[in-house]
This record gives C-alpha cells, sequence and structure tokens, in this order.
C-alpha cells in the first residue's frame, strides 16, 4: 500500500533522484488543492513502486516552491532521475497523471 509522501527542502532531492516522481505543489488553503488530495491517493495506491507520488507544501517550503518557479496552485511536476520533465497547473484528473506517468 503506497502513501503520499510528504517532501520538504530537507528531503526533496533525495526521495526524487531515483526514478519517476510525481510531486504536487499545494498549500491547505487552497480548494483545487484539497481536491487534487483524494486523487493522489488513489494514484499513488494504483502506482505502488512504479513512481513516488508527494505533495511539497509552499507554506511550509517556499524555497522549493520558488526553485521551481510555482506561480500558482496546484503546480504538478514530473520528474525523472531527480530533473523535471514536465509540468502542468491546476486540478487533474487521475487518468492525466497515470498517462504522464506512464510515459514517463
Amino acid at each position: 500500500m503506497s502513501k503520499v509522501a510528504h517532501l520538504d527542502e530537507s528531503n526533496f532531492e533525495g526521495q526524487t533522484a531515483k526514478g519517476i516522481a510525481l510531486v504536487d505543489f499545494w498549500a491547505p488553503w487552497c480548494g483545487p488543492c484539497k481536491m487534487l488530495g483524494p486523487v493522489l491517493d488513489e494514484l499513488a495506491e494504483e502506482v505502488g513502486s512504479k513512481a513516488l507520488i508527494a505533495k511539497v507544501n509552499v507554506d511550509e517550503s517556499p524555497a522549493l516552491a520558488q526553485k521551481f518557479n510555482v506561480m500558482s496552485i496546484p503546480a504538478i511536476f514530473l520528474m525523472k532521475e531527480g530533473k523535471q520533465i514536465s509540468s502542468m497547473i491546476g486540478l487533474q484528473d487521475k487518468e492525466t497523471l497515470l498517462a504522464a506517468i506512464n510515459e514517463a
């Protein structure tokens, strides 16, 4: 049973360095971010160890948000071997996210 990982400045690089990672930049006050939470939970269950599904709270990790030029949330970044390969802004459905992971 895979769960969504919570990343911050201290563990981001280590967690995203290997394999595929889908990282959601979010905040607790963001309505669409709250709607995306259950989608990410389902996605984590479905992909298991195939990809890391993670969240970064922009209020708690502003340096990471700045590094990725996050201007609006939710902002979703697909990483492969520690490098950003694509990004999406706004609420996404599970099928769209799963397709992005499968393409990577």
